[in-house]
């Protein structure tokens, strides 16, 4: 029987769930409904304003990694922390916490991924420019495409290695995420 997941170096953890890339799937969009309503119906009870298809698998025709990202915006001044242990006690487990930031997955298992894979991004209201982000690329397919392109080049320069791969992406989305904040300025 192999380690669990907890019990593995972030060496193992990468080379068991490497970065890979597919084309884009409508099935992402039902994927997303399904989460969503689960969120919602899980955290009926918490100060939640927003829940929110993020990431590359929210952008249109675009290649991606097969995981659905999620983010929930709690109500400013609520207890993250309480909200946190909700979606914990419903099959997700926590990935990180941060000041403000709490982040979750489900999919992973000492095997590696499900067939449906989700990352939960649990902040404040209002710490959203992922929002900004996934619209100013679903209304400029030119610069999605060269966001794509650019994955597609990282992708097998990092595919052990998510910070690296991330990291490398870093300008690319700070400077559209700041074109996007002033072309939709107070959307979110």
């Amino acid at each position: 029987m192999g380690k669990e997941l907890s019990q593995m170096s972030l060496e193992e953890l990468w080379e068991l769930f490497p970065i890979f890339l597919v084309a884009h799937s409508d099935k992402w969009k039902s994927y997303y409904d399904e989460i969503e309503t689960l969120l919602k119906s899980v955290l009926s009870e918490y100060p939640v304003e927003r829940i929110s298809h993020i990431g590359s698998t929210a952008i249109a025709g675009i290649w991606a990694k097969d995981i659905v990202d999620v983010l929930v915006e709690a109500s400013g001044g609520s207890d993250l922390e309480n909200t946190a242990k909700a979606i914990e006690q419903n099959g997700f487990i926590r990935m990180s916490t941060d000041k403000n930031r709490i982040s979750f997955n489900r999919g992973y298992g000492k095997d590696g991924f499900a067939e449906k894979v989700f990352h939960v991004h649990l902040r404040y209201a209002g710490d959203n420019d992922e929002l900004y982000f996934r619209d100013y690329l679903n209304e400029h397919p030119q610069t999605s495409k060269e966001y794509e392109t650019m994955k597609l080049r990282l992708w097998k320069q990092f595919e052990h290695n998510r910070d690296a791969y991330t990291n490398a992406k870093t300008e690319f989305v700070r400077k559209w995420t700041s074109e996007a904040k002033k072309v939709y300025a107070g959307r979110y």
